[in-house]
This record gives C-alpha cells, structure tokens and sequence, in this order.
C-alpha cells in the first residue's frame, strides 16, 4: 500500500504541476468588416414614400432545427443500446437481460410520463407556494403547443418576436425531445447500484417516482430559467448536476439501502461480456455528441467547442486511465479504459460549453485519477456495494465536472468566467448547487426507497439472487444452447 501511495502522490503531484503551469488560452479577437451600400433615389416633385416596416414574424431555422432532431437521436442512442450493452456486459450472464430490460422500460415508461406532466414539471411556470421549486401543469399533455411553435428556450442562437421579446429558431417539440432523453438516461444511470438484486416491479415504481420528485424539480431549478439556482448562477451546460450528481449520490444511497449482494466479497465480480462493454462505451462515446453539442441548442460555433472539449477530456481520460492501470495493476484493461472514458464525458458534461481546450485537458486528467482511487480503493474501504460503479463514476466525475466549471470557464468561450479567470464567485455558486443537489438527491432517494419497499418491495431474494434475475423476473434466458 505504500507503494500505490507513493505512485498515487506523484500522480497527484503531476497534476497539480501541470495544472499550476500550464497557460490559459486566451480568446483572440475577429474583426468582421461589413462594406456598407447606400443607393440614392431623386424626385423632383414628389416627397419620397417611407417604406412600412416590416412585421416581425420569427421562423424556424432549418439547419439548427436538423441538428437538434440528430441530437435527439444519439442521446436516446445512449440509453438504447449504449447503456444497455455497457451495463449489461458488465453484469453476470444470469442477470444481462434483466439489466437490458431496465434500460429499455425506462425508455418507453418515461416517455410517456415526460409528455403527460414530466416537461411541464421541469420547464413551464408555476403559481403559488410551489412557484420557486417546481414547474406547473400548463403543458401537461403538451397542451397548447403545436407544430408551428418554436422552443422558448435557447443559448446562442435566438430571433426578436412581435412584442419586443426573443424565441428561439428551433421548433418547441423538439426542445421537448432533445430534453425527454435527459429525463430518460439519468433514472437509467442508477441502475448500475444496484444491479443484479433488484425486484423488476419495485425497481419500475421507483424510477418512476424518482423521476417525478428528484428529477423534474432539479432540471426545473438548473434550466428553466426563472427560479432558485438558475438565478443563482448556477452553471450547468449539458447537466452535470441535474443528471450526473442527481443519479450518482441516487446511486451510493440505493446501494447502500438495498445491500450487499449474497455472495459480494468487497471486490468487482468479472463481467460476462467485455466485448459488449466495449460496444456500450462506443455508443456512449458517440452518442455524447447530442448529450453535450446538442445543448447549445443551435448548430453553431459553441456547439464545434462543445464537441471537441468533449472529445478532447474524453480522450484524455481514457488515456490516462489506461496509464494508471499500468502502473498500478501491471497491465492496462479493457474494461479499465471503458471505465475512464465513460468518467471523461461525465465530468466535461456541465463544463463543455464553458471551457476550451485548457480546461477540458485537465478535467479529463483529473477525473481519471479521483474515479480510478474511488472504484480501485476507496469503495473497497468503505465496503458498500455499488454493482457497477454508478457512483465512484457519475456522481464522484459529476462532482468534479460541476466544481471544475467553476474553474476553468472561460470568456473566450461564452461571458462566464471561474476562478482561474478572474472569478472566485463562480467556484462557490458551483460549489452551493452541487451541495444543494447532492442534499436533496440523497434525501429524497432515501425517502423514495422506503415508501416503494413498503408497499411493493425492492430487494430480491437470496433465491432469485442465486437463480438470476433473467429467470426470475422475466422467465428468460440470454444464451440458449443448441444442440
């Protein structure tokens, strides 16, 4: 052990040199040079007409309504089947198609509850005491909106209205879309807690709860753009905190609450499958693109930066990770490197739209080397049992990737600046909305956890443990000899 704590420190200690001494890009400026024409029109006898102005009719902008469509599809890639291959790989060959199933259920199930009441809950306005936490019922059942309507929501790219104000250029059904998928994978990430010992029926009634009470509200506080840590300054491009700190601390607190696997011995049980791990982070990988370029909400200039701040942290990580396996476990792992890759789009999720090619470096440097000690060390010393490192991956690179943004933004990309641009506040405010996530996740998961173990049960038994889940949930199996 005081050798790994030795690689460890001069890991840590390279770092921090490195993030000490490398220099901040700076924005260089672009001048755009616009030739004016002036025509002259002479009359003699008559004064000249002045042409009405005309009305202000704002339209959809096709390209970035194409690119969102595209966005929409390869986030909805990401929980089928890019989370079902990477998880259900992971997982023992009894239990791979109860895994897939989860994902896919989440899929239609949550669907159908974001367009009955799940985006009025997250992004329309609410009256009364409940006005400053959670969103009202206007658009229950996408009441009131229609073909023709554009999104009201937008970041670079918006166009006037009539009335003085601004909409955005896409349609609203596919904002509505693009953010249905949100809702879809995060319940979806805390599977990984708690795989392989969960009853279908408890597992359903709880993600769908979750949804409703954990979910919704913090996408409402974070994006809707009228209420608590929106206004606050809160930071949060592509959902570090709403999805990656919500499902991660959802995460440690069912595997906690449920408990061990039976025949759990402090160590990860070898997966079934790694060519299906592989397939599962590829998917992941590219998907991503929607995740966090797609959140510009426009297909633009931030939307390029956002790509490749992804790529380049997700690279980085990946790499590193495979590095660190080398050194401490003698040879780099496939699954390891799946694992780093997964923890760099993680932590570039909140800060992608924020910082440039510095900050992404060092972000996927960094969450390589806290989620490797988290799933390589820590886990094991604190002996709970998280199935798939829901936690020491989405919420531990959740946290950093929130913190981080708080760091490394930058106004050469966007006019937000952190601590290393000249603006401490920024690090707090990042700072008070992971708490206040992290808070109300773990609380309300807990209490979530107890009212659907009382009424339908969680856990499943040492029996169906044994059996599998595949049989016992659903009276299948995932490979059928022949003879």
């Amino acid at each position: 052990m005081k050798k790994i704590h030795k690689y460890i420190s001069i890991v840590l200690a390279a770092m921090f040199l490195t993030m000490s001494t490398v220099t901040l890009i700076s924005a260089q400026d672009s001048t755009l040079v616009v030739q004016d024409s002036v025509v002259a029109v002479a009359q003699e006898a008559a004064p000249v007409a002045q042409p009405e102005t005309a009305a202000i009719v704002p339209t959809v902008d096709a390209g970035d309504t194409a690119w969102m469509i595209v966005a929409a599809a390869f986030v909805l890639m990401m929980t089928i089947p890019g989370l079902a291959f990477f998880y259900g790989g992971l997982v023992r060959q009894k239990n791979v198609l109860n895994i897939m199933m989860q994902s896919i259920i989440l899929t239609a199930v949550i669907t159908v509850q974001w367009v009955i009441f799940g985006y009025s809950l997250a992004f329309s306005s609410s009256t009364g005491p409940l006005a400053p936490f959670i969103g009202g019922f206007d658009w229950a059942f996408l009441k009131g909106i229609g073909v023709s309507d554009l999104s009201p929501y937008f970041i670079s790219h918006s166009q006037p209205t009539a009335d003085g104000g601004t909409i955005g250029t896409i349609p609203h059904m596919i904002f509505i879309l693009f953010q249905g998928m949100f809702a879809i994978i995060t319940p979806a990430l805390i599977i990984g807690a708690f795989a392989e010992r969960i009853k279908f029926g408890g597992f359903l009634l709880f993600s769908v709860l979750w949804a409703t009470f954990v979910y919704d509200p913090v996408a409402h506080w974070v994006w809707s753009g009228d209420v608590l840590l929106f206004k606050m300054g809160a930071l949060d491009f592509a959902g570090g905190t709403v999805v990656h700190v919500n499902a991660g601390v959802a995460a440690l607190v069912m595997a906690i609450m449920i408990g061990k696997r039976k025949n759990y011995k402090g160590h990860a049980i070898p997966p079934h499958n790694i060519p299906f791990v592989v397939l599962g982070t590829a998917l992941l990988w590219v998907g991503w693109i929607g995740f966090n370029a797609g959140s510009g909400l426009a297909a633009d200039g931030l939307a390029a930066s956002a790509f490749l701040a992804t790529h380049l942290a997700t690279a980085t990580s990946a790499a590193t990770w495979a590095l660190l396996d080398y050194i401490f476990n003698k040879k780099p792992t496939v699954v390891g490197i799946a694992t780093g890759a997964v923890a760099g789009l993680v932590a570039i999720t909140p800060a992608a739209g924020f910082v440039g090619v510095t900050g992404a470096l060092l972000i996927g440097l960094i969450v390589a080397v806290l989620c490797f000690i988290m799933v390589g060390y820590v886990k094991g010393k604190l002996g709970y049992d998280d199935t798939l490192d829901a936690f020491g991956v989405h919420g531990v690179g959740g946290i950093w990737g929130a913190i981080a943004t708080g760091l490394f933004a930058t106004p050469a990309i966007q006019s937000y600046s952190g601590l290393f641009y000249g603006n401490a506040g920024q690090l707090v405010t990042q700072l008070i909305a992971t708490g206040v996530t992290i808070v109300y996740s773990g609380v309300l998961t807990f209490v979530l956890f107890k009212i659907v173990d009382k009424l339908v049960g969680i856990k499943a038994t040492p029996k169906e443990e044994s059996v599998g889940l595949d049989l016992t949930q659903h009276k299948e199996v995932a490979y059928t000899a022949i003879d």
